[in-house]
């Protein structure tokens, strides 16, 4: 919960930091917002706000477990795509160890998703892999685990739009390859629009695809596999002679070896499977079972989907060719034959299931829209990120996470061409290093708990998660580090650092503004028997507050100091921000409204003291400037001499990165107000600081 202005303390409190102000007479109205071409532009790709008092809002853009799976289990699904074709083309020429390695992921996709049901169990208010590293770790393996999340979401988007293209342009003439890349572009860009409107109308147009994609894939599941029934024990022979062959050539240290190599290149078949726990606050209530449904839906989803598909894979002796996916090779041994009355039934068959497969990918990417922005915001709220990123806007979506999603994940796209086994490399690594981390916290938390009944069940489970984690992470980052596992890496490593930087200098910052404190001390605590009333006619200085704190003291100790004597009225006004740490219901915004009035009656009870005339506005809303804006149109129409005051912070050496960290509130409004013909001041708070960039 925030109050209005927004500028330095974390996200999910009331904001203490000072903002802008206008000035006397009653100027015309502004436009209305959105009313400009720009304006309505932004309306109609993106929508009219929604309204936060109305009760329904809440359930009407939470996700029932079905939408869920669509939204967050589609990636996990989608990933039968490339995960089993680069499994496969791993085993080289020893197709018979296929079974034990579908037989492998079925189980690995399984038990990672027990442990992430565990994990929603004793963590329902959300967050995953960041929260449970940050609360049974600490904070600096939590911001490890943020940080290869943030990158893991960014090539959830690149990945499945990549893998996507590839299953399209793997059925057109080899003259249209070059525009790969645009036609990826164009589709992240179209899914940034989707996601600015809402996560639950994003979701609901997809669902047709997930769906058709489920009947595609079930034709050629049931039907490769019925169509072998018969063929069963010439195919149990041929395993049992390819593992006395290969135990004759290679030994079983040299088998187990393919086969480990083979289960690590397989890692991106598990990615996806955390985000429903990264997801939980978007769940319908009760948000812990929904959760769970969905996990049950895509771990049973994905496990028959990438463990038949290496099973087919084995069966129709499918063979890797060059410019082709796996699928896509696979799906013609299996219908590409079809010519019922001498129509091309099977090729059709074949385009459409490859084009189904490549819409879900398209969809799969929505986990990367929906779950990073929301791991950024709860950074953002524990200040390792800029405080921006866990505001949300009056779609009630967040969007400056959206925005940075989709051009970060374009950017990847450009830097590896679209390379699918690139992107799976850098995305496969990033999964397990939270992964790995989150079982590890796990494990941590049944220690402390070892006198609860689930002791033994949990400690298991999240044991053998952690050692199925690991196996995979050592296996990729050894296989694959010369071939550009080094270079996610890096990217993760920088993005750590990145975050120590940011939460260091807001730590500054805090630390320098505590001073402000002091006034407090030094107030008058007697309050007087009659305040005095307010005069409408008389010059009013209007104080736009955070919470009750030194900083908003400050501000109106200043203005008696510069304007002695001549302000009859003071009017405190605040807006309570609605962001991602207060987004969880209609509750929640109560409690913001609750907050915001409980530190202004704070002020007017300190104006009083003082023997000033009184008084508080305030308002509620995802946008502190075009909130405080209203309130101070209307306050300018009631009390006509009115000044507006506000605060900003300002350093001692002025940096590039301080406009980005810290939000430019004051200036904002103040322009706003200006052209509106009201005057505004804006009063600098200095912040001391050392020199540093």
């Amino acid at each position: 919960m925030r109050a209005m202005p927004k500028q330095e303390p974390p996200p999910g409190k009331v904001d203490p930091t000072p903002s802008t102000g206008g000035g006397p007479g009653g100027g015309p109205p502004s436009a209305p917002r959105g009313g400009s071409g720009p304006g309505r532009l932004r309306r109609l790709l993106v929508g009219a706000p929604k309204d936060l008092h109305d009760p329904d809002v809440f359930h009407r853009i939470s996700l029932i477990a079905f939408l869920a799976w669509v939204g967050l289990g589609a990636d996990g699904l989608s990933s039968s795509a490339y995960g089993p074709d680069e499994s496969f083309r791993a085993l080289g020429p020893h197709h018979y160890l296929a079974l034990a390695l579908a037989a492998a992921t079925a189980l690995t996709v399984l038990v990672i998703s027990v442990a992430y049901s565990q994990i929603i169990r004793r963590f329902p208010f959300g967050g995953g892999g960041y929260v449970v590293a940050t609360k049974l770790l600490g904070s600096r393996w939590g911001v490890v685990s943020g940080s290869a999340l943030l990158v893991d979401y960014v090539l959830t988007i690149s990945t499945s739009i990549a893998s996507g293209a590839d299953q399209i342009f793997s059925v057109l003439p080899p003259a249209w390859h070059p525009w790969k890349l645009a036609v990826e572009a164009a589709v992240i860009g179209v899914l940034v629009v989707m996601n600015l409107r809402g996560v639950k109308e994003s979701v609901t147009i997809l669902a047709p695809i997930f769906l058709f994609f489920l009947l595609t894939h079930a034709v050629w599941l049931v039907g490769g596999i019925g169509w072998h029934l018969g063929d069963l024990p010439a195919v149990a022979r041929e395993v049992k002679g390819g593992f006395t062959t290969g135990m004759a050539t290679l030994g079983l240290a040299g088998m187990f070896s393919i086969f480990l190599r083979a289960y690590s290149m397989g890692a991106g078949t598990y990615t996806g499977i955390e985000a429903v726990s990264n997801g939980l606050q978007i769940m319908r209530e009760p948000k812990v079972h929904t959760a769970r449904k969905t996990m049950v839906y895509m771990s049973v989803s994905l496990a028959v989907t990438a463990g038949g598909i290496l099973l087919l894979y084995m069966l129709f002796r499918v063979s890797p060719l060059p410019g082709q996916t796996m699928n896509a090779a696979g799906l013609r041994a299996f219908a590409g034959g079809w010519r019922p009355a001498g129509l091309p039934a099977g090729a059709v068959y074949v385009f459409l299931t490859l084009a189904a497969e490549a819409a879900l990918l398209f969809v799969a990417a929505q986990a990367g829209f929906i779950d990073g922005p929301r791991v950024m915001a709860n950074m953002a709220v524990d200040s390792w990120l800029p405080h921006r990123f866990a505001q949300i806007s009056d779609r009630l979506t967040m969007q400056n996470g959206v925005v940075l999603m989709g051009a970060a994940s374009i950017g990847t796209l450009l830097y590896t061409r679209g390379d699918i086994t690139a992107l799976v490399t850098m995305y496969s690594i990033n999964v397990f290093v939270t992964f790995s981390l989150s079982q590890a916290a796990m494990l941590r938390y049944w220690w402390g708990h070892r006198a609860d009944p689930g002791f033994k069940r949990g400690t298991a489970i999240h044991a053998v998660a952690l050692a199925m984690c690991l196996a995979i992470l050592t296996g990729s980052v050894y296989e694959k580090f010369g071939e550009g596992g080094w270079v996610t890496l890096v990217v993760t490593g920088a993005v750590v650092a990145l975050c120590l930087a940011i939460r260091s200098h807001y730590r500054t910052v805090q630390g320098n503004l505590r001073r402000l404190n002091e006034i407090m001390n030094a107030l008058p605590s007697q309050q007087p028997a009659e305040p005095k009333a307010l005069d409408p006619r008389a010059p009013t200085a209007v104080l736009l507050v955070g919470t009750y704190s030194g900083l908003g003291i400050h501000q109106l100790l200043s203005v008696q100091r510069l304007f002695p004597g001549h302000y009859r009225n003071f009017v405190f006004l605040s807006v309570g921000v609605i962001d991602s740490a207060a987004m969880k219901g209609q509750e929640e915004v109560e409690a913001v409204e609750r907050q915001t009035r409980a530190s202004l009656e704070k002020y007017v009870a300190l104006a009083q003291r003082l023997g000033l005339a009184a008084d508080l506005r305030m308002a509620v809303g995802t946008e502190a400037v075009a909130e405080a804006q209203k309130l101070c149109l209307a306050v300018g129409k009631e009390f006509p001499r009115a000044l507006f005051f506000a605060g900003k912070l300002v350093f001692e050496r002025e940096h590039w990165y301080q406009r980005i960290l810290h939000n430019e509130t004051a200036y904002q409004l103040q322009r706003r107000l200006q052209f509106a013909g009201l005057n505004a001041m804006v009063l600098p708070v200095r912040v001391l600081e050392p020199a540093t960039g």
